[in-house]
């Protein structure tokens, strides 16, 4: 097998995992929805599987799925692409597959003997840690418990001196120096493949895992440095360290062939060979890492490695099991496994690469095949199975045994050929999306975009053609390569919503949490579908941590107003937009977050003076803009037009006393005289309004006119052009500002049918413009 160890260099863009070579282009990930945090200790032991013949332990089809009940029995299920009715099957079989390796039960341990001195445990070596491991590990080294002899004497144990207790060696100054950049920076990749180098270097356990177990929790999808980290637990002597942080990688990423098999090689050269329950543990081992990722298109090295295993232990019944399996599996190598296993079938025996049962039954039946051919019409014959030898044994006639292990084989492989016919056609229709897939695995570089096409055809036709474990099983596939780009989980999600609620909180979750953690879009999605389930403090919980993330965004605020508002909590909502108006960074921010108060206020909670409020102390604070007069004019509009003139005069005479620009205070004069137009009591009010108006007119063509003559705005002083060129934009914006709110006071709308007479008087007769282009004009 390669040796697949990451390479570094000293160039800083090129300095991180080799991913582009071949021995990375298997990863993947599973469905985990209750598992534990990296760190923690697995509870399962490959003790627990007990020996037994692989007839008792492998499910009859390649989609099958077991589970182990108990140290000295283990339950069969079956469960048959054909008949996955539903996602939930799919993503149940899925986890039970994966989290199998991880959640079995191990059975309490037995009461510890008394000491003996010179006495040892059988199993003292496998159970227990040496002192230098524990030390290594960082573990505490707690008080013991004192021990009781059989006539309830307490033996005192000998206290430890403090002296006597090993300090934590001082990490050098240059970890401290890289950790600490990886830490406020964690998106910085080149930076932790600089830590992760240094620590291998300087060869300190300590920094090594706390490098190590820190990277892992922002990119659990490399898997060749799990490998590295496990590597260098077991060259300090902590095998059983080194096959935890094995699992902690398997139980991250268990679609990755590569560390299966790095696994499974760890294990068999680690395992006492001596040991009778050897055997059991690497099968079950096996058989956990092809549950796992064995339907992966490239898993063909997984299986070829079960395949020669079992084959080294000579258990050629198993080898015919396993190829059943493949046989049915859409795999990039389909071809060349089917050839090996006629190679199988005609290079062996028939009673020893089959079970004694199914030998016995092609027997019977190639027997009676033969036996009907030679019956004639009316004739009799013998009873066949009275001649047949009992069990496996050999037919007496060598003749007839030759011709009988011939007829088997043929019989065999022609059992299997309709199989591989099936499983051909099937590779065929996604042997051209596979071909598509230039990087399978995961990195932190851009895919480009006919690698994100082609994943995205490939998951439409498998929802569309396959069956929901292949769906859900592409699907982790593609999140491996695809784990920064946030429209696949989303499309994750919502395929499995319907399906498996938990499976859906799954993946949001670890999208959220480990590989899009500033990826708003993806959490606002989560968060609502929390809200959906019921989960209101969940939803909430969702919102508050993206606004700690990613302080200052507009949306995730105003997310968590409606959240609130929608579960009555008005008094929450109407805090939190005072607090945002509060911590605004800009005169701005705190316009956008009063208007929203104000509409809340009037609109949700029917309170109009405290709307009002809201919005005069707004514009105390910034009088230049336009929106907060406009929304002010909007709520004195909601009532009673002709009680309310007075307060809507007012609010006009406030805007145009302004600093606003001139364009702007040009635009609420002329809306002035509109709203006296329509609704005025008083005539002298209207008359005033219009001078006012033609005054302001005068004044807004007198600067068109400067500009028009050449006048050089350079001439002037940086405050002047400044506020000139501030009032430009606040005039467009007010523009902006005018129109979208004409639906709730559509007072202009004779200014926008005949503001612009005059400027073209010609209207449509425009095309009698061009007149003295072939006319002259007449003499005067």
């Amino acid at each position: 097998m390669e040796d697949s160890e990451p390479q570094f260099s000293d160039n800083t863009t090129t300095g991180m995992l080799d991913s582009e070579s071949p021995a990375m282009e298997s990863n993947g990930d599973a469905l985990f929805p209750d598992l534990p945090v990296p760190g923690q200790t697995a509870d399962w032991s490959p003790d627990q599987v007990a020996p037994e013949p692989l007839s008792n332990i492998l499910p009859e089809d390649s989609d099958a799925s077991q589970e182990a009940m108990g140290q000295e029995q283990q339950q069969n299920q079956q469960m048959n692409s054909s008949e996955l009715g539903s996602v939930d099957k799919a993503v149940e079989q899925f986890h039970l597959a994966n989290a199998q390796l991880f959640q079995e039960q191990q059975p309490p341990p037995p009461p510890p003997p008394p000491l003996q001195p010179g006495a040892e445990s059988a199993g003292s070596q496998e159970m227990s840690v040496e002192p230098e491991s524990a030390e290594q590990d960082g573990s505490e080294g707690g008080t013991q418990e004192p021990q009781v002899t059989e006539d309830a004497m307490v033996i005192e144990q000998p206290k430890m001196e403090e002296s006597s207790i090993p300090a934590e060696p001082e990490l050098p100054s240059e970890f401290e120096k890289l950790f600490k950049g990886c830490e406020e920076n964690p998106e910085d990749f080149n930076a932790w493949v600089y830590l992760l180098q240094y620590v291998e270097q300087e060869n300190v356990l300590l920094a090594v895992r706390k490098a190590f177990d820190l990277f892992f929790l922002r990119y659990p999808y490399c898997y060749g440095y799990w490998k590295k980290y496990a590597d260098i637990e077991k060259k300090h002597g902590n095998i059983q360290v080194a096959e935890e942080v094995y699992r902690r990688g398997l139980q991250a990423i268990p679609l990755s062939v590569d560390l299966w098999i790095h696994y499974l090689t760890f294990i068999k050269e680690n395992s006492d060979s001596s040991d009778p329950e050897t055997e059991g543990r690497i099968r079950a081992s096996y058989e956990h890492a092809v549950l796992a990722a064995g339907t992966d298109f490239r898993s063909d090295r997984l299986w070829e490695s079960y395949i020669n295993w079992e084959t080294e232990q000579q258990k050629l019944a198993n080898v015919t099991a396993i190829y059943d399996r493949i046989l049915g599996i859409p795999t990039q190598m389909y071809s060349q496994h089917f050839q090996r296993f006629k190679d199988h079938v005609q290079s062996n025996h028939p009673k020893h690469f089959l079970s004694e049962e199914e030998f016995v039954q092609l027997r019977l039946e190639l027997s009676k095949a033969s036996l009907s051919a030679m019956v004639s019409d009316d004739g009799e014959s013998q009873i066949a199975q009275e001649e047949l030898p009992p069990g496996t044994e050999d037919l007496a006639d060598p003749a007839k045994r030759v011709t009988e292990i011939e007829n088997m084989r043929h019989k065999v492989i022609e059992a299997r050929q309709e199989l591989f016919n099936h499983n051909e056609h099937e590779v065929s229709k996604r042997w051209a999306f596979e071909e598509g897939i230039k990087r399978p695995y995961f990195h932190v570089k851009a895919l480009e975009k006919t690698q994100l096409n082609n994943w995205k055809e490939y998951l439409d036709f498998e929802i569309e053609n396959g069956t929901p474990e292949r769906v859900v099983v592409l699907f982790e596939r593609c999140l491996i390569a695809c784990a920064l780009y946030e429209e696949f989980w989303t499309k994750y999600a919502k395929y499995l919503d319907g399906f498996s609620t938990e499976g859906v909180r799954h993946v949001y979750n670890k999208a959220c949490t480990i590989h899009l953690p500033k990826k708003p879009s993806t959490h606002l999605l989560w968060a609502a579908f929390e809200e959906q389930q019921g989960n209101v403090e969940e939803a909430r919980r969702i919102l508050q941590a993206l606004e700690v993330a990613i302080p200052g965004l507009a949306i995730v605020r105003l997310r968590r107003v409606s959240l609130e508002r929608r579960h009555g909590n008005l008094e929450a909502a109407e805090m939190l937009l005072r607090e945002a108006m509060e911590s605004a960074k800009n005169s701005t921010e705190t316009t956008f977050y009063a208007v929203k108060l104000a509409r809340q206020l009037v609109k949700v909670q029917k309170s109009l003076s405290k709307a009002k409020k809201v919005l005069l102390e707004a514009i105390e604070k910034d009088q230049t803009s336009p929106k907060l007069y406009l929304n002010l004019l909007e709520l004195e509009y909601s009532g009673d037009v002709s009680q309310n003139e007075a307060e809507i005069l007012a609010c006009f005479d406030r805007a145009l006393k302004s600093p606003m620009p001139l364009e702007s205070r040009l635009l609420f004069s002329q809306r002035k005289v509109e709203f006296l137009e329509d609704f005025g009591s008083d005539i002298n009010a209207l008359v005033a309004a219009y001078e006012e108006q033609q005054q302001l007119h005068k004044e807004s063509e007198s600067s068109k006119r400067k500009a028009e003559n050449g006048y050089d705005s350079s001439q002037e002083s940086d405050a002047k052009r400044q506020r000139t060129d501030d009032g430009s934009t606040a005039a467009a914006n007010t523009m902006t500002d005018m129109t979208a709110n004409n639906s709730a006071y559509n007072y202009n709308w004779y200014q926008q049918q005949y503001g612009g007479w005059g400027q073209n008087s010609w209207g449509q007769y425009n095309q009698y413009a061009q007149y003295n282009q072939y006319y002259p004009p007449p003499p005067t």
